[in-house]
């Protein structure tokens, strides 16, 4: 495992779309192991492959203390909505109000390339909803309500 270097907001990667992972094979679960070091030492609950400089549709989210690899992630469905204050690993220094969810159906591979589908709700809906969001080059200050 490494540690990987953050991206942050001004660079241009993080505005690009991710693409879909073909296979998950022994360097995309190289990368996973990767990304959650990342995520754990810089103190996030969440980590999207831009956000390290890879152009892949993988992230990392957790729910509570456990820690969930997404590949090809999906939201099939969502529902009810919530403002609240968000912060983001490749934003410095900076929350803002966000819109988001408050329930929302996944679809996407686990580390081991198996479907998985799985509901979430409140704050770990909002936590998959920022990190899809890096997927497609899209930052918590495109969507800030203030």
């Amino acid at each position: 495992m490494a540690l990987r270097e953050i991206r942050i907001l001004g660079d241009d990667l993080l505005r690009k779309t991710s693409r879909e992972v073909e296979i998950v094979d022994d360097r995309i679960k190289e990368l996973i192991n990767d990304m959650i070091e990342t995520m754990v030492k810089s103190e996030g609950v969440g980590l999207a492959a831009p956000q390290i400089g890879i152009l892949k549709r993988i992230v990392i989210v957790m729910d509570g203390d456990k820690i969930i690899p997404l590949v090809n992630p999906k939201i099939v469905e969502a529902s009810g909505e919530a403002v609240d204050y968000e912060g983001c690993l490749s934003v410095k220094k900076k929350s803002v109000k966000v819109k988001r969810p408050t329930m929302v159906k996944v679809q996407a591979l686990d580390k081991d390339g198996k479907e998985i589908e799985f509901i979430a709700k409140d704050f770990f809906a909002r936590v998959i909803c920022h990190e899809l969001d890096h997927l497609d080059g899209i930052l918590i200050v495109d969507k800030a309500e203030e």
